[in-house]
């Protein structure tokens, strides 16, 4: 085994990545704190050709320096859009017929192994702040709250892991692997 080189690994380009069929899920950060966090889930999104993310609440948006340190160019790519308040981008996706999930442990929350995609659906999937989850009334809009099973003592992931998670879970149930 070789290690590839960075030429090797037929990257888009800027305007190839926006002109791209896109993968039918947005993810929406809500009073996210960290920015390494923020440009964390940026990458993600560019590596799964992620529609948009909304960026919610007290979560900081691009142009910054310390998204842009773990991002790593993902901002210019990824389409993105600023909103105050995380319960308008929620009822303005429900609006346009998107399921729109919470990631959160809550009583009868779908293990995301048990999660089942329709694949002539989009996905909406709202991240919530570091300390305290996703706000109990986003949780209220949502259709439904998809968890992450863990085994351990502590049954908490770090934000940017969770959505790494996730995404490729519903990339991979979408049938995306045609690339």
């Amino acid at each position: 085994m070789r290690k590839l080189e960075n030429s090797e690994l037929e990257r888009k380009s800027i305007s190839d990545f926006k002109e791209a069929t896109k993968t039918p899920i947005i993810i929406i950060l809500d009073d996210i704190r960290s920015l390494h966090n923020i440009g964390s889930v940026f990458r993600t999104a560019d590596a799964f050709l992620i529609e948009k993310v909304y960026l919610c609440g007290i979560t900081a948006t691009p142009p910054n320096k310390e998204i842009h340190k773990t991002a790593l160019g993902a901002t210019e790519t990824v389409a993105w859009e600023y909103h105050e308040n995380v319960l308008e981008v929620v009822e303005n996706l429900k609006r346009e017929d998107m399921a729109v999930f919470a990631i959160e442990q809550v009583e009868n929350s779908i293990f995301l192994n048990d999660f089942k995609v329709e694949n002539d659906k989009k996905y909406a999937l709202v991240f919530g702040n570091e300390v305290f989850g996703v706000n109990q009334e986003a949780i209220k809009f949502c259709h439904g709250t998809i968890e992450i099973p863990q085994l351990g003592t502590k049954h908490s992931l770090n934000i940017s892991v969770s959505a790494g998670i996730v995404v490729w879970d519903l990339f991979v149930k979408l049938d995306n692997l045609e690339y």
